[in-house]
């Protein structure tokens, strides 16, 4: 019989151990998750590639660089410093400026309060309270009149009453007194005795003002009225005025 090419099984091909090393590396068979790898891979290598060259082009670039061309570099770096310095320190004064602002404009609304708290104590619109006294005239026969106590109310002045009331009758500036019969009339309130000052200042001048020899307690007295004086540390005078408009008179500035 003669020898065949083929197999021990008859027409097949012995493949030699390299031949079936080769046939198993080739065609590669690659998974898709092999695949995602190799890309991201590829695209991490590139991109530090990238990253590298433009870091090596900028030192080249600065070793490459002319002496005068690298003062000027750093000039502008440094005249930059100054200019974010600058702009730093004048945000700061801005906000100091404002806080500033902002507590000069509450002082002045501080201020203002008050003031309107003074103005409204003498223009009679407000209550007020402080230490003081109180004088009471006691007339069962009938001969004080409107003058004596006016002559009461300017002696009080003068010595430096802050606030007076005289029977739920608040005193101001334009405050008149008349005769009515056998009473009186403060601003045309009739107001009948005892009379009742309530007055807010320094106690320690207000009695001594009133019982001066000659003074409006010994005037009085003449008339057979009883007069007391008593100091305190807190009088209240609460008796109010409704804030009235001048006619005439307006304010000069403009």
């Amino acid at each position: 019989m003669g020898e065949s090419g083929g197999g021990p099984e008859g027409g097949e091909p012995v493949l030699t151990g390299r031949q079936r090393l080769a046939e198993g590396l080739w065609p590669p068979r690659i998974t898709r998750a092999q695949l995602i790898v190799a890309v991201l891979l590829f695209g991490l290598g590139f991109g530090l590639a990238v990253q590298v060259a433009s870091n090596s082009d900028n030192d080249s670039a600065l070793r490459g660089a002319r002496q005068e061309d690298l003062v000027r570099i750093l000039d502008e770096l440094d005249n930059r410093t100054q200019r974010l310095e600058d702009e730093k320190q004048g945000l700061e004064k801005q906000r100091q400026e404002l806080e500033n602002s902002s507590d000069q404009a509450e002082e002045a609304r501080k201020q203002t309060v008050e003031k309107e708290r003074q103005l409204g104590i003498l223009a009679g619109t407000v209550a007020a309270q402080g230490p003081g006294i109180t004088m009471t005239i006691e007339d069962t026969k009938g001969t004080v009149q409107s003058d004596m106590l006016l002559d009461a109310i300017q002696e009080l002045r003068a010595a430096g009453a802050e606030a007076i009331q005289v029977n739920g009758v608040r005193v101001v500036a334009g405050t008149y007194l008349t005769d009515s019969g056998k009473s009186v009339e403060v601003d045309g309130n009739k107001i009948s005795a005892p009379y009742r000052f309530r007055v807010i200042g320094k106690p320690q001048d207000l009695e001594p003002a009133l019982n001066i020899p000659g003074g409006v307690v010994q005037t009085l007295e003449k008339e057979q009225a009883t007069v007391t004086v008593e100091r305190s540390d807190k009088i209240v005078v609460d008796a109010l005025r409704a804030a009235k408009r001048p006619d005439y008179a307006r304010s000069s500035s403009q």
